[in-house]
Formats: structure tokens, C-alpha cells, sequence
């Protein structure tokens, strides 16, 4: 049997079994249960009574049917909440609480309320609560919400497509002219793709501060939007130092490409998420601008893409993978905007996709420094600064298209 010597005391190591263990692990918890509970019991000694109540109601994506609107609410105050009455236009209207009409913290409910409502006429809907609290949410152009069917996600899709797909091939077939460039104008290409990145990177943090604002502050959108892209950005240095092509040297330039794809993908995928939901709000008009912006401004990005191996002699079909790769997140985000929109999985989202970028500009930036040394020139040339600074304006210029 073990021994082990503690000081001049030797004692068994089997006398710690795993059921010490375990005992040991839960002391902590326990008496932490019971900490808590004198608090509650006791109120700590504390003979205040709150003033006032603490009610926090979040009213999620108001969801309009033929003849019924279906108002989901998320309660993420800290103690439960009773709904009293329910309001359309300033009207008290009648309506069906589902489960129930007191939602306990963090919990959710559904009020279904029959209403004929007049496509393309605002609409503003208000809970009050029974400590008289007013909770409201306007829906700007009152439209049918779409349903999830196969035509819807077909034609959702065909968006994503244009939006994603199509343009990020397009910009790959710059690639033959890429080519003939000398390597002093290729570095100024990858130094070009630096600055279209820096600039998405930028759009996408802001996008996810946007969206962090309106997550229930209970979710922490901020942080989430932190978290996302610190351990995306780990996530993908770690992958990449797994596949090293050589010694002290970072992934092939092939790899690199796929790398730009990847965080220009996630990037997409945010874009399709905004398009999807102004197309389930009802703006359709905004809808429609936003695919006509996101198509011209995303041309660019297959430059990036194909910027690293316009040295190699890639098969056709990583140029395929690569547009799928950049393009098709896309589809999927306006599928996930169009049926199931959430602001907490965008905040979400718009982080990994930052952190991803960021990934990806560092991975590009060693490139071009190596690249320079080995033509004895300097990283931030004047040719490099320049490509730098057009790849930050092209996108600035572009984005004119789909700001507004």
C-alpha cells in the first residue's frame, strides 16, 4: 500500500478514496446552499422594501399571421412578471397567453392576438404589466411573416446565392490576371487583401456591437460578442499550427486561401442574416437594396481569396470549394434571418466572425512580411502601403451601397 510523507505525519493515500473526493468537492456547494438560504430566509438582516418593481420584458421579432399577431416575450427581469393587458394602436384587444400570461424569470410566452391588421401599415403593440410597467414594440411595415416551406427556403436561398456564392466567384476569376503580376505587384495584392480584411473586420465588430445592444442584458451581448471572436481567433491559430507545411513556417499559401474563405464565410453569413430579417419584417424594399449592395460590394472578396496562390497551379475545383466556402454561409444566414431570428445567435455569430478575420489578417500579414524578405524588400513599401490603403477604400466605397 502507498504511503505518502506530509511533513513528519505520513498518512494513507487510500484513505482518500474516490468518495473523499467527491466530498471534498461538494462541501463548498453545500455549504453555499446553505449561505444562501439563511439570505433568503433572513433577508441578511435587511428590512428594506423595494420602492419600486423590477420588471424587464423583452419583446422578441413580432411574428404577423392571416388575421392574428403572435407577440413572443422573453421575461429577463429578476423575479416573475404578470402580463395584465395587452395593447395594439393604443386599443386594449384581447389575447391568449401561452403558457401563461405570468412568466416566471428567464422564462418565455407567446400572446396570440386576433387582430386584422392592413399589409404595409405600421403597428405598434405594448404589454402592460401588473404593476403598471409598459413594455412596446412597433412593427414598421405590417407584412405576412414568412413560414418555413420549401418554396420559402428555395427562394431564400436564391438570395444567398447572389448575395454570397455568385459575387465571390466572380472576383475569382481575376485569378488569370493575378497571374501575370511580378511579385513586387503580388505582394501589393496580398497587402490589398490586408486592407479589404481590416475593413470587414471593422464592419463586422461593428454589426455585433449593434446587435449586442438589443440581446436582453440578462445574455450579455457584449461579452458574447467578446467571447465569439477571442476563442474563434484561438480556434483557428491552433488549427493552423497544426497544419504547418514546414518548420517554423505557417499554412501553406493554398491552406491560406481556404483560411480567407472561412472568416470572409462567417462575415457572409452576418450579411445573410440582415437580409433575411428585413425581408421577415416586411421591408422588402430594404431587402431587395441590401442583395443589389451586398452583390457589388462582395465582388472584392474573391481578389482576397485567390490573392495567396495566383503563384499555383490550383485544380479547378478548390476554386469551387473556395465560392463555397466564402459564399455560402450566406444561404444559411438567410435562412437562419428569414425563419428564426435571434439577436443573441447573431451577436453570436458576428463575434466568431471577427475573430475569424482577425486570424486571417495575421496569417496574410506574415505572408507578405516573408514574401518581402525574400525580395530583400521592405514589408511596408510604398507599393504595399498603397495596396493597403485601396483595399481599405475599395471596401469604403463599396459599402456606400448597403449603408444607409
Amino acid at each position: 500500500m502507498e504511503e505518502v510523507k506530509v511533513g513528519s505525519q505520513v498518512t494513507n493515500r487510500s484513505t482518500f478514496g474516490q468518495a473523499g473526493v467527491a466530498v471534498a468537492a461538494l462541501v463548498p456547494l453545500l455549504l453555499l446552499g446553505v449561505v444562501l438560504a439563511l439570505f433568503i430566509i433572513t433577508g441578511a438582516g435587511l428590512r428594506v422594501k423595494p420602492v419600486a418593481p423590477v420588471e424587464v420584458l423583452n419583446i422578441q421579432p413580432i411574428v404577423l399571421k392571416p388575421g392574428q399577431i403572435v407577440v413572443p416575450v422573453l421575461n429577463s427581469g429578476p423575479e416573475a412578471v404578470t402580463v395584465a393587458q395587452v395593447l395594439v394602436d393604443d386599443a386594449i384587444w384581447t389575447s391568449a397567453a401561452n403558457p401563461s400570461n405570468v412568466i416566471p424569470r428567464l422564462g418565455q410566452a407567446t400572446f396570440t392576438i386576433p387582430y386584422q391588421w392592413v399589409e404595409g401599415e405600421p403597428l405598434f403593440v405594448k404589454l402592460i404589466t401588473s404593476n403598471g410597467l409598459v413594455f412596446e414594440r412597433e412593427v414598421v411595415v405590417a407584412a405576412l411573416s414568412p413560414a418555413p416551406s420549401l418554396e420559402g427556403f428555395l427562394r431564400f436561398g436564391l438570395v444567398g446565392i447572389y448575395v454570397g456564392v455568385i459575387p465571390v466567384g466572380l472576383g475569382l476569376l481575376w485569378f488569370p490576371f493575378m497571374r501575370r503580376m511580378g511579385r513586387k505587384a503580388m505582394n501589393a495584392i496580398l497587402a490589398l487583401t490586408v486592407g479589404l480584411l481590416v475593413f470587414l473586420v471593422v464592419d463586422t465588430l461593428l454589426e455585433a456591437l449593434e446587435v449586442a445592444g438589443r440581446v436582453p442584458g440578462v445574455f450579455q451581448g457584449v461579452p458574447l460578442v467578446a467571447f465569439g471572436m477571442l476563442l474563434s481567433f484561438l480556434l483557428l491559430i491552433a488549427i493552423g499550427q497544426t497544419r504547418k507545411a514546414g518548420r517554423g513556417q505557417g499554412p501553406s499559401r493554398l491552406s491560406l486561401s481556404y483560411l480567407i474563405a472561412l472568416g470572409i464565410g462567417l462575415h457572409n453569413l452576418g450579411e445573410g442574416l440582415a437580409i433575411g430579417a428585413a425581408f421577415a419584417l416586411g421591408e422588402a424594399a430594404l431587402g431587395a437594396f441590401l442583395v443589389i449592395g451586398f452583390t457589388l460590394h462582395n465582388i472584392t472578396e474573391g481578389i482576397g481569396i485567390a490573392a495567396p496562390i495566383a503563384r499555383e497551379e490550383p485544380r479547378l475545383r478548390h476554386f469551387v470549394q473556395l465560392a463555397a466556402l466564402a459564399g455560402a454561409p450566406a444561404i444559411l444566414g438567410t435562412w437562419i434571418g428569414g425563419f428564426v431570428y435571434s439577436d443573441i445567435a447573431a451577436a453570436l455569430f458576428f463575434g466568431i466572425g471577427a475573430g475569424a478575420i482577425l486570424q486571417v489578417i495575421y496569417e496574410v500579414t506574415r505572408l507578405v512580411v516573408r514574401d518581402s524578405a525574400k525580395e530583400n524588400q521592405p514589408a511596408f513599401s510604398w507599393a504595399n502601403m498603397g495596396g493597403l490603403t485601396a483595399g481599405i477604400l475599395i471596401m469604403y466605397v463599396t459599402a456606400f451601397l448597403v449603408k444607409f
